[in-house]
C-alpha cells in the first residue's frame, strides 16, 4: 500500500516541490485547498502532513502562524499522521555561527518570535498528544522555476550585468535549493518510524557568500557581473506605505550576519543524501 502525504501550501515554493518529490518517490499526494476544505477531514488517511503554509506577503505572522500550527495539530491528532514542518533560520537571532539543532532560539524580531511560537505549539503537541513532528530547517530558498523568492529579485537585472545583493558580500549565507530540500523531506518521511517524537533537522543546503554567487553567475553567463547594493533606503522610505518593505527591513540583519546551517544531523539520518552542485543550482536561476 502506498504511503499518503497531505501537502499544505502545495501551490507555494516548498509545497510544490514536495508534491513533485513525494510523487516521484511513489507516494500518493493530496493537495490541501486552503479556504475550500476542512484540514482535519483532508488529513484523514494521510500518513504524513507536510506544512508549507505561510501568511501571504509576511502579513500577520504573530497571529496567523500559531493558528496554522493549531490547525495542523488538530488534523494530525485526528488522523494520526506525522507532521513535517518547513522551518527557517529566523528563530536563531543575530549571533553569527554555524547553526544546528542545539543552537538556542534567541530571535528578537517579530517574525522570529512568531516562528518560535509556532514551533512551540508543535513541540507541545508532540509531548502532550504523541504527535510526531519533524522540522526541516533551511535558509533562503532557491527554486528551479520563477517564484516569489528573494533570489528572483536579486538576479532581476542580471541581463544588464548586475547582481543585487542585500548585505556584506564577503560573509557566508545559508541557501536551500528547493528540489533538494524536498528530496530530504521525502527521505525523512520514509524513515519516520526510526525518528523521535520531535526532530529538529537543519538542512545545510548551500553556504555561499555574495561574491561567490556573483563569480559563479559571471562564469555561467559568460559576461561581467557586478554587485549592485540592495535599495534599503528606498525600503525605509516606503515602509510607512508598503508593508512588505517594512517587513523586509526587519530581516536585514541576516545579510550582515555570517551564518551557515550544519548538515551533520541530516547526514547521520540520510547518509546517502547528496545535494546539487552550486553551478547546476544557479543555472536554474539564470535559465528561469
Amino acid at each position: 500500500m502506498k504511503n499518503t502525504v497531505l501537502i499544505l501550501g502545495a501551490s507555494g515554493s516548498f509545497g510544490s516541490n514536495c508534491a513533485i518529490a513525494f510523487a516521484g518517490a511513489g507516494w500518493q499526494v493530496r493537495k490541501y485547498k486552503r479556504g475550500q476544505e476542512d484540514m482535519t477531514k483532508a488529513a484523514m488517511g494521510a500518513d504524513v502532513i507536510v506544512n508549507g503554509l505561510n501568511p501571504k506577503n509576511y502579513k500577520n505572522w504573530e497571529s496567523e502562524l500559531p493558528k496554522i500550527a493549531n490547525s495542523v495539530v488538530a488534523a494530525a491528532k485526528a488522523s494520526g499522521a506525522s507532521v513535517l514542518q518547513a522551518g527557517n533560520v529566523y528563530n536563531y537571532g543575530s549571533e553569527a555561527g554555524v547553526w544546528d539543532e542545539n543552537t538556542p532560539h534567541l530571535a528578537r524580531t517579530k517574525k522570529g518570535k512568531a516562528r518560535i511560537a509556532m514551533e512551540q505549539v508543535l513541540r507541545e503537541a508532540s509531548v502532550r498528544n504523541g504527535i510526531q513532528v519533524i522540522i526541516l530547517r533551511a535558509g533562503d530558498f532557491i527554486d528551479s522555476k520563477p517564484s516569489d523568492n528573494f533570489i528572483d529579485f536579486l538576479v532581476g537585472k542580471l541581463e544588464r550585468g548586475r547582481f543585487i545583493y542585500p548585505g556584506r558580500a564577503d560573509i557566508p549565507h545559508a541557501w536551500a535549493y528547493l528540489p533538494d530540500m524536498a528530496r530530504a523531506a521525502v527521505g525523512l518521511a520514509e524513515i519516520r518510524g526510526a525518528l523521535g517524537a520531535f526532530e529538529d533537522v537543519p538542512f545545510e543546503g548551500l553556504t555561499l557568500t555574495g561574491e561567490e554567487i556573483r563569480a559563479a553567475l559571471a562564469q555561467l553567463t559568460g559576461q561581467d557581473v557586478g554587485l549592485k547594493p540592495f535599495p534599503w533606503l528606498m525600503m525605509k522610505l516606503l515602509s510607512p506605505f508598503w508593508g512588505l518593505a517594512r517587513e523586509l527591513q526587519e530581516m536585514r540583519y541576516l545579510w550582515d550576519t555570517p551564518h551557515s546551517l550544519s548538515g551533520a544531523r541530516l547526514q547521520s539520518l540520510l547518509p546517502t543524501f547528496k545535494g546539487s552542485d552550486v553551478a547546476d543550482v544557479l543555472k536554474q536561476v539564470t535559465d528561469a
